[in-house]
């Protein structure tokens, strides 16, 4: 069973979480061969303040 795991800063719409399952789906069943059904997709919205890069807050 495949487990696929999103980390994105900020929110994401509900279609955006969607269409992003559907798509993530779509491709793992194709090139893992596996059934779509068995495919487990968590998709973590982190608070931009939580999240730096070069030495700084994505927030700044």
């Amino acid at each position: 069973m495949p487990y696929v795991s999103i980390r994105v800063a900020g929110k994401l719409t509900r279609t955006q979480k969607q269409n992003i399952a559907r798509g993530v789906t779509e491709v793992i069943a194709r090139e893992a061969n596996k059934p779509e059904s068995s495919i487990l997709i968590f998709i973590d919205e982190e608070e931009r303040e939580n999240i730096a890069s070069g030495g700084k807050l994505l927030d700044e």
